[in-house]
């Protein structure tokens, strides 16, 4: 409605120029008052004029009615004053030919918003603990985050995806220790993360019967922040080979990152950012513990340093931001991490507020909810996870099965678009803050609002158009069916449904979006004639609203990750 919308708001603007001058009104300013009426019997766009009456100097319905009379457009069927409304009726023929021929002149450009022109996003995503599987609980992070970075490219922001690896820690003492006394270096060599998991699972298993396992874990940590040279080869050559694990899961879900630095890049830049603090005169002694008071926020202490002079999550938080902002001079930074983090960010947060750093808001943090399996949550440590290579081998493997039953001529990288495809539609369909109890059967299904289903609808429009050839390029209605206007319709939303999913960082936005418009495709599909209408002009009409939805309906599934294969 987007076009409407501008059409409306530049009619108003320059009418009211002429009726209430000296006053003024820009379109800017009429395109944010006007809203949808509750009633579709009312109009498609109303005006409430009371909105305007302190800048115009006269009552709503004065405004209403003066402007009523002065409006005309070929784009509205009637405008009408209906008490202090000014209520829009389209046209629904001109209204669905200026939607699908804007749509078919500015192509995949058609919906983009002009938000980032000069500006950078850094996104933080992903970010996986470096020898540990790479299960369902990382999905979240990563889809949610990568569309989050392709709808702000969309807009025009400069992004710069940086994949935070978890690469230090105490966890890597538990680790060399559970190598040196149970790892053979052509197994792991072989298995690769598999056999990291094994020991760090054995770790644990055997330091509830011996606590002195964990003692040992924290003297060879401290070895390795000594950059001790046996520690530091075994540490980088995990991070080697968790590295080959992950960019293969990254590959299938078509992701590249700008940048790998992790948390071990930032040990030599958090000295300078805890004297900051200690000058700024907030850093306080609890305890043995170095802390930033926040109770007047009604939070607790954020901790800076640990009795024992270590830092923490925080600390090194802070230094990677200012390192960012230096860097890349960041418009927003954003986080995405598990909604159990939401304290975390608001405490470091308010400490670089505190430390006088005046772009601390332009630092987002977008949590989401957690998945569970069978309502237990994931634990590494117990072995409870569902790796995503093996969860996307299965649904590979079942659309492989489905296709063989259909006796279709497309190949295995069909098959991985769409059984990945459909893993990533299963996740990004739900509210990113709602918690997700992950369920195989319902992830793989292909029945009802799935990914397949999407991408099918979405072979489906190519099929079509390979068939016409070069027919379908304009559209000029004369008469239309009520399929073809409801489809003009959801063609005409895709505009504000990118501007709301960046406004809310809400990829699931755009997956419903992507929901309703094969809705309306396929209802326009089954009861209307396409390449068989008798009517060349019907053809072409018919023909040019197909290619406006393999237009709108790509870019969307592009916006959430998903892989758009022609032939199904």
């Amino acid at each position: 409605m987007q076009i409407l919308k501008n059409t409306a708001a530049e009619l108003v603007s320059a009418a009211a120029s002429d009726l209430f001058a000296p006053a003024t009104l820009t379109a800017d300013e009429v395109r944010t008052m006007l809203e949808y009426p509750p009633d579709g019997s009312m109009g498609d766009l109303a005006l409430p004029c009371f909105k305007l009456s302190k800048s115009l100097r006269r009552s709503p319905m004065e405004i209403a009615s003066k402007l009523a009379e002065k409006l005309s457009h070929p784009a509205f069927a009637s405008i009408e004053a209906v008490g202090g409304y000014l209520n829009f009726k389209k046209d629904a023929a001109i209204f669905a030919s200026r939607v699908v021929n804007t749509v078919l002149e500015k192509g995949d450009a058609y919906g983009a918003p002009a938000l980032g022109e000069g500006k950078t996003v850094v996104l933080d995503y992903s970010s996986p603990n470096v020898a540990k599987p790479f299960h369902i609980g990382h999905l979240g992070t990563t889809v949610i985050g990568h569309s989050l970075k392709l709808l702000h490219e969309f807009a025009g922001y400069k992004c710069v995806g940086i994949n935070h690896l978890g690469d230090w820690g105490t966890q890597f003492g538990k680790l060399i220790v559970a190598y040196k006394k149970w790892g053979n270096r052509e197994e792991i060599e072989e298995k690769e993360i598999d056999a990291l998991v094994a020991l760090y699972v054995r770790f644990h298993a055997e330091a509830e019967k011996d606590e002195s396992l964990n003692d040992e874990a924290r003297a060879m940590f401290a070895r390795l922040e000594q950059h001790d040279e046996e520690c530091m080869a075994l540490w980088r050559w995990f991070i080697e080979i968790s590295l080959r694990e992950y960019n293969k899961t990254y590959r299938m879900l078509g992701i590249t990152f700008d940048s790998y630095n992790g948390e071990s890049f930032y040990t030599d830049k958090m000295p300078a950012e805890i004297e900051k603090i200690r000058k700024a005169g907030i850093l306080e002694i609890d305890d043995g513990a170095s802390v930033v008071n926040l109770e007047k926020w009604n939070m607790p202490p954020c901790l800076i340093l640990k009795r024992d002079g270590s830092t923490l999550y925080p600390t090194r938080d802070i230094a990677a931001a200012v390192y960012r902002k230096n860097t890349y001079d960041f418009e927003k930074c954003i986080y995405v991490t598990s909604a159990g983090q939401c304290l975390h960010f608001a405490q470091w947060f308010k400490v670089l507020e505190m430390m006088g750093y005046d772009w601390y808001d332009g630092l987002v943090h977008v949590p989401y909810g957690t998945v569970s399996i069978g309502g237990e949550k994931l634990a590494t440590r117990t072995g409870n996870v569902i790796l995503l290579k093996d969860l996307f081998r299965q649904a590979i493997d079942k659309v492989k099965g489905i296709m063989k039953e259909k006796n279709t001529a497309a190949g295995d990288d069909v098959a991985e678009k769409v059984g990945v495809g459909a893993i990533i539609f299963y996740y990004l369909s739900n509210n990113r803050m709602r918690d997700i109890n992950f369920v195989m059967e319902d992830a793989l299904s292909f029945d009802g609002n799935t990914g397949p289903y999407a991408q099918y609808t979405y072979a489906r429009t190519c099929s079509l158009l390979e068939k016409a050839g070069d027919a379908g390029k304009s559209a000029s209605l004369l008469a239309m069916t009520a399929e073809e206007a409801e489809l003009s319709l959801v063609l005409s939303r895709f505009p504000e449904t990118v501007t709301n999913a960046i406004a809310e960082y809400e990829p699931s936005i755009i997956t419903r979006y992507i929901l309703d418009l094969c809705a309306a495709f396929n209802r326009f599909y089954h009861e209307c004639q396409i390449l068989s209408a008798e009517d060349a002009s019907v053809r072409e009409n018919r023909l040019a609203f197909t290619r406006a939805v393999k237009t709108v309906l790509g870019r969307a599934l592009s916006l959430i990750c998903m892989p758009t294969p022609e032939k199904i």
